[in-house]
């Protein structure tokens, strides 16, 4: 099942087995079921393929059984696919969840269930029966009824299916007061009645065995059965073990996953059994949160005191988020907004990114957090060494966890495509697969290369190119230039270098460049100041008429950046067909930004009018233009004044001497020679003696290189936060900042300080989804579209 929406992933549990399953998986992580042999005394994958000592029949060893094949899949899968929003498992089926959430490793989940299994197993006397047919109210009144209070109930498992427990003796009465109220029973061959209180020993002894077993929170939502809720921190093991005795409440963890906008689940496990129990939920007349009841304090476990009211936000300000209800309230959600396939592509959450600011001002701590959101930043990798970049990404796996979903900057520098070449190949051997590629003018061999590197096609003959470009255009004709196939010649080169094989050069003539091409209008960084209005219908007519050339696959994906700093901003973009959104200047303003507090201090203030232009530092001799803070900074009339010599004059020894002295005691605070000599140094450290040479031999070419570096100057001051160069700082910043702190005036978010990232995130997601929920706008293909 598939829509736009949150995806989910379903393990089956004890009942779903039989003989032949997971032939598929058997030659898979070979490791991973050798070890599962070692720790049960028997093969596993022999007792899934043919049972010939009847494990399967006996739960001590089918509970391991499944726990190993299911844990096979999930992983198989994991490597093939993004991971899902949510995970739930029925019985069982929950620890394969809690597992593939990182809150145990395989040996420790093995040993968890194999003992699980050996305490369940000791119950006797117990029966369950399948009740099919019944209503929740005739089955509780079925159950208050009965003469011996013997029947209780296991399984919530839809709204026409339930599942009771009872003494063997009672299930023929049982059985014949069903088909009296409407219903139909059938009995089912368990050895005991699982869910009641005839697991009331084991409950306690698996209680006590988890107590000596370390157990982490779930990276990944993971549903409880006890309460149809996720996890919350710290609960895993009180809840596993009362999992045993509690009824499985999975109908209301359906319509939970329902509420939270899972459109599309996936059941990992023998059958379809679960899929069945899905399809059921959404058939639902009322898809809505269900009411639960309080649920008592687990066992053993101090009630925490009731958490304060939470502080005042700006999602709860009026002029932002007039719905004054909780965010769940609304009827469109963040997931609801976008691409599918952009959440599906970059596994993330939401069609929403926290794009890259250079020297790392997007910085690891601002990916890291973005990425245990589950949500994509692209670190800001210009300006950034080899060796810091490959410490970057490390740090990111090692803060978010080594499956986070994150990106990395690429920024074109015509004067040293080298580095370019070598960020490819630093990305390519870390596997990172998304990149934001900003400041180009045309598509380069680097580009190519990393977009296509493992290229492959389908069994089917699709052709699929697992890395991802999102290419940060201003201009139709760059655009146009990454929404069609690699130039041949170009490929052609990678292909007799060894850097793209044969096949994944037939795979680059089928598919474009960049699948995600985002329209950049005013923004901060480098911009043509191009108005949002005009340019993302431009950039989408130019999408329409691309595929209709070329009939890929699957469809280019639109994006939108600058200008967005308030839900309606954002709200405007999904409007304008927008396939997910890129914010920038909001995010320098929080805690996580690799900047100084005298910088956020400053962007705190601004209002949307305390902009300015500037020449852009990295493509200075080429007229590009960058946004910069313009409230309290000279830099953007300095930038500019040199820019204007630089047309005026052939070399700095045409400067008059009254210039030249200004341009030397407030720009550079030194000589214009000394400058030239710092400049020369680091052409001659970084291996291009050849340049130095050669920019040396030409005067307008050093004066170039002078001026350039005051750009550099003027951001490391910034970044540093001296307040003696503070006139000179450089801070790329557009007009979305002002309109960002308009918005969170007055809330708790009027204090940078208590700014971050994914909570910037929440509040514009959120509030657009208001926006648009008034308006009564609905997503292309939205489920909900229909009234």
């Amino acid at each position: 099942m598939s829509g736009n929406g949150r995806r989910a992933w379903l393990f089956t549990g004890q009942g779903s087995q039989r003989k032949g399953m997971g032939a598929h998986y058997a030659d898979l992580l070979p490791g991973h079921w050798e070890l599962a042999d070692r720790l049960l005394g028997f093969s596993v994958r022999e007792a899934c393929a043919a049972d010939s000592a009847g494990r399967l029949r006996d739960t001590r060893h089918l509970q391991p059984v499944m726990f190993v094949l299911n844990a096979v899949a999930g992983l198989v899968r994991l490597e093939r696919e993004p991971a899902p929003d949510f995970l739930g498992g029925h019985s069982l089926g929950e620890l394969n969840a809690l597992f593939a959430a990182g809150c145990f490793d395989f040996e420790t989940g093995v040993r968890l269930v194999r003992r699980r299994g050996e305490l369940m197993a000791r119950a006797s006397g117990g029966s369950m029966v399948a009740v099919v047919g019944l209503a929740p109210e005739q089955i509780e009144a079925l159950t208050l009824a009965d003469p011996g209070d013997a029947v209780e109930v296991s399984n919530y498992n839809s709204l026409d299916q339930t599942v009771l427990s009872c003494p063997r003796a009672a299930v023929a009465g049982l059985v014949d007061r069903v088909a009296e109220a409407g219903g139909r029973a059938v009995p089912l061959n368990v050895s005991a009645s699982f869910h009641s209180r005839d697991m009331a020993a084991a409950e306690e002894e698996f209680r006590e065995y988890l107590t000596g077993v370390p157990l982490d929170d779930p990276r990944i939502p993971v549903l409880s059965n006890v309460t149809a809720r996720p996890h919350r921190p710290g609960t895993v093991a009180a809840q596993l073990s009362r999992q045993i005795r509690r009824p499985v409440r999975w109908r209301e963890s359906m319509l939970h996953l329902a509420a939270e906008g899972v459109r599309e689940i996936t059941e990992i496990g023998p059958g379809r059994v679960l899929t069945g129990f899905w399809e059921s939920a959404l058939a639902e007349p009322i898809q809505v949160k269900p009411q639960s009841p309080p649920e008592p304090a687990p066992p053993r476990v101090p009630v925490p005191p009731p958490p304060p009211p939470p502080a005042a936000s700006a999602s709860t300000a009026p002029a932002a988020s007039p719905a004054a209800g909780p965010a769940r309230a609304l009827d469109l959600a963040p997931q609801d907004l976008g691409s599918a396939e952009f959440r599906e592509d970059h596994g993330v959450r939401w069609a929403y990114a926290s794009g890259s600011m250079f020297r790392a001002i997007a910085s690891t701590a601002l990916v890291a957090r973005m990425a245990r959101a589950g949500l994509l930043g692209f670190y800001g990798a210009g300006g950034v060494t080899l060796p810091e970049l490959a410490d970057a990404i490390r740090t990111i796996r090692a803060d978010a966890g080594p499956d986070a979903r994150f990106g990395v900057n690429l920024l074109h520098d015509p004067e040293d495509p080298a580095h370019e070449a070598a960020t490819v190949d630093l990305c390519l051997r870390h596997d990172i697969r998304s990149v934001e590629a900003a400041a180009y003018l045309r598509v380069t061999e680097p580009l190519v290369h990393f977009r296509f590197s493992g290229a492959h096609r389908d069994p089917d003959g699709t052709p699929v190119a697992v890395r991802h470009i999102v290419a940060k255009v201003s201009r139709p004709e760059v655009a146009e230039a990454f929404a069609r196939p690699a130039p041949a010649a170009l490929v052609a080169r990678l292909v007799a270098d060894g850097r793209l094989t044969r096949e994944e050069a037939e795979v680059a003539a089928l598919l474009p460049v960049a699948g995600d091409i985002c329209a950049e209008a005013d923004s901060a960084g480098h911009t043509d100041g191009a108005a949002a209005m005009t340019l993302m219908p431009a950039m989408t007519r130019l999408r329409d008429d691309v595929m209709r050339q070329h009939r890929y696959p699957r469809r280019i994906r639109i994006g939108a950046s600058g200008g967005l700093g308030t839900p309606e901003a954002l709200a405007a973009a999904f409007v304008l067909g927008a396939d997910f959104v890129v914010t920038g200047s909001v995010n320098q303003c929080t805690v996580e930004a690799g900047t100084s507090d005298t910088v956020k201090d400053m962007l705190a203030g601004l209002d949307v009018q305390d902009t300015a232009y500037a020449p852009a530092g990295d493509m200075f001799e080429y007229g590009s233009r960058v946004q910069v803070v313009r409230k309290g900074t000279l830099f953007a009339a300095r930038g500019n004044k040199l820019y204007q010599l630089y047309r005026q004059l052939d070399g700095l020894e045409a400067l008059d001497a009254g210039t030249r002295r200004s341009l030397e005691e407030t720009c550079f605070r030194r000589p214009l020679e000394e400058v030239w000599n710092l400049v020369r140094q680091r052409y001659v450290t970084t291996g291009r003696t050849d340049l130095a040479a050669a920019v040396e031999r030409d005067a307008k070419r050093r004066m170039s290189a002078v001026f350039r570096w005051y750009f550099g100057y003027s951001t490391r001051a910034a970044m540093a936060g001296d307040p003696s160069e503070r006139a000179n700082f450089q801070v790329h910043c557009g007009p979305a900042m002002g309109a960002f702190n308009r918005f969170v005036a007055g809330s708790a978010l009027e204090d940078w300080r208590r700014r971050h990232v994914d909570g910037v995130a929440e509040e514009l997601m959120t509030g657009a989804a208001g926006v648009l929920e008034r308006a009564s706008w609905r997503p292309a293909g939205s489920p909900r579209s229909a009234r």
